[in-house]
């Protein structure tokens, strides 16, 4: 039913909430025990959506300070034309994996994407396919939402299944941009030639990264020292050094304001994750997917990879799809021996392989910043789909090597 709903351009999140309160009642569990198990649903990732609230304000700063602009034209003046690829998909990369929203970081480097494809003649389809790679890569390394809330929800160490998405991303990046790349098809246009970027008003590329590089700092101080700092302080303080870096702290009401309603919708969303995540933990699914796994060879370890694919391509969202994949299958797959940081990691991963479907709004969202028509879009699913096969295949050979 919230398939059904979302896809028919329903409220993602009413249409969650009604599929819950649907399932539950067709479960025979009533009405009055249906809310309560929604609302259980709900408790349990509420650590996660305070979080996610905070990190908001990292958010904020980078897109009001013009950080993320900086960056992103930093990378792409060090590469320069001739590897016009490579440059798109690590800004798109460094920008998500500093802790810009996937979608956010897309939009971001789209003016950019315009300029190159005019100004070099190279296909816009190519260049949105990098851009889209690179955030999937950054996504899975990064203190984003659906970072945030498999870390939680298995119980591990934030940096550390940062870390874990790391290689992945890097490989990732390599096979998007030099094996994915040539297999996307779009036609050369006459280029136009003339200057490639313009940096006016935007802060040195120093400044612009600081406040980001400080808050992954701060975060990188449990595991290397034992000294444990809540990504709930760690990011917003990655902001506001970002806001003194860049000597804009006049802003700072704006960029808080920013921050929060980019998080805002993000924590609505999970809200509703919540509720059909606590109807799926209370179902028997996950014993069900135990006993089917159970007789493939090495079926286990893929439940948290194909729950986390699963639960994305439902919703069209990787933010989605990682909470309702942790949130109800997590014990059930801790209880086949891997261990937290890799079953996190898997399942981040995992929610990059069909998060970009056309009933999501990244599909929309990343189209319409370089306003690519709808039948070119649709050509660039199988490419991206592609990318995060790379990715969750990747994060699953490594957690066999760890393990």
């Amino acid at each position: 039913m919230a398939i059904a709903l979302i896809i028919r351009k329903q409220s993602p999140a009413y249409s969650l909430i009604l599929g819950a309160l649907l399932g539950g009642i067709l479960a025979g569990w009533g009405l009055e025990d249906t809310v309560l198990k929604m609302i259980s649903g709900v408790k349990d990732i509420s650590p996660a959506i305070l979080r996610i609230l905070a990190a908001g304000v990292l958010t904020g700063a980078l897109i009001r300070t013009r950080s993320a602009e900086s960056i992103a034209g930093g990378i792409i003046r060090v590469f320069g034309e001739k590897q016009a690829y490579l440059a798109i998909a690590l800004s798109a990369m460094v920008l998500t994996g500093v802790g810009v929203f996937v979608d956010v970081s897309v939009i971001t480097v789209a003016p950019i994407i315009l300029i190159m494809a005019k100004k070099t003649g190279l296909p816009l389809t190519k260049l949105l396919f990098a851009a889209i790679a690179g955030g999937k890569c950054g996504n899975i390394m990064s203190p984003n939402p659906n970072t945030i809330i498999s870390a939680e929800n298995y119980g591990a160490s934030l940096p550390d299944v940062m870390a874990a998405g790391v290689v992945p991303a890097l490989v990732g990046l390599v096979v998007s941009v030099y094996l994915i790349v040539p297999l996307v098809p779009g036609k050369k246009t006459e280029a136009e030639g003339g200057t490639l970027l313009q940096t006016d008003g935007q802060p040195a590329f120093p400044a612009a990264i600081a406040g980001p590089l400080f808050a992954i700092l701060l975060l990188a101080l449990r595991p290397l020292f034992g000294i444990k700092i809540d990504p709930m302080v760690a990011l917003p303080a990655g902001g506001l050094v970002c806001l003194l870096t860049t000597r804009q702290w006049r802003i700072t009401t704006d960029a808080l304001r920013y921050g929060l309603e980019k998080m805002s919708g993000v924590a609505v969303l999970l809200v509703a994750t919540g509720t059909i995540a606590g109807i799926i933990k209370s179902s028997s699914l996950s014993e069900w997917l135990i006993a089917v796994m159970q007789g493939w060879q090495g079926g286990q370890l893929l439940m948290a990879p194909l729950t986390g694919a699963l639960m994305s391509g439902a919703t069209a969202s990787t933010t989605a799809g990682a909470t309702i994949a942790s949130s109800s299958f997590a014990s059930a797959v801790l209880a086949t021996g891997v261990s937290a940081v890799w079953a996190a990691a898997m399942t981040n991963a995992g929610a990059t392989m069909i998060d970009h479907l056309p009933h999501g709004s990244f599909f929309h969202t990343t189209g319409g910043s370089v306003e690519m028509p709808m039948g070119d879009r649709l050509r660039l699913i199988p490419f991206e789909s592609l990318t995060g096969f790379c990715l969750t295949l990747m994060s699953v050979l490594l957690s066999l090597f760890f393990a």
